[in-house]
C-alpha cells in the first residue's frame, strides 16, 4: 500500500508519500510546499494544487490522506485552511484518487500512542518508524508523513477486524 499524506495550511502544507511492503514502511518522498506571503491567495492556491498533482503523478500513491479540520485560530484563519483542504482534496481526486480524512487525535495516537502528543514527539517516531536518519526538518513534513502511517496502520485494523469479525448468516 502506498499512501500520500498531507498536512494542509496556508503559508506551509507538508507532504509525505509513505508505502508498506512486508510490514514494513518506508518513505517515497517528503516536502513541504513553502508560500509567499505576498502573493494572493488564488496564486498559493494554485502552487499547492501543482505541487501536489507532481508528487501525486510522479510518486502514484493509492490513496491521499489529509487532517481533518479541528481547531483555527479566527474565522479568517479557518477559510483559508478550508480553501487548502480543497486544493488538496481536487489534486486527490483530479488523479482519481479517494481521499481519507484523519483528526488530529486519531493521528497522533496512531503514530505516537497518546493523541496530545507534541510535535517533537511526533517528529522522533516518524523517524523511527520510517528509519530515517533524522527526524524530518519540517514539521509540516512530519504531520505529512504521520497521516499516512495513521492511514496505513488503521487500514491494517480493520482489515484484521473484518477477518476476525464473526461472518453475519442469513436465513
Amino acid at each position: 500500500m502506498r499512501v500520500m499524506g498531507i498536512d494542509c495550511g496556508s503559508e506551509y502544507t507538508g507532504y509525505g508519500v509513505v508505502e508498506e511492503r512486508d510490514r514494513r514502511l518506508s518513505c517515497c518522498a517528503m516536502g513541504v510546499v513553502k508560500l509567499k506571503s505576498r502573493d494572493s491567495m488564488a496564486v498559493k492556491l494554485q502552487q499547492i494544487f501543482s505541487a501536489l498533482t507532481a508528487v501525486i503523478t510522479e510518486h502514484r500513491p493509492e490513496l491521499v490522506a489529509i487532517e481533518d479540520v479541528f481547531y483555527a485560530a479566527n474565522v479568517k484563519s479557518a477559510l483559508k485552511l478550508g480553501q487548502v483542504r480543497g486544493v488538496a482534496m481536487l489534486a486527490a481526486s483530479w488523479a482519481g484518487l479517494p481521499v481519507t480524512e484523519y483528526s488530529p487525535l486519531s493521528i497522533k495516537s496512531a503514530v505516537v500512542g497518546y493523541g496530545r502528543a507534541e510535535k517533537s514527539q511526533v517528529q522522533q517516531m516518524v523517524m523511527r518508524l520510517l528509519r530515517l536518519p533524522e527526524p524530518p526538518e519540517s514539521a509540516d513534513t512530519a504531520d505529512a508523513l504521520a497521516i499516512a502511517i495513521c492511514h496505513i496502520h488503521t487500514s491494517a485494523t480493520m482489515e484484521r477486524y473484518q477477518k476476525t469479525r464473526p461472518q453475519a448468516t442469513t436465513s
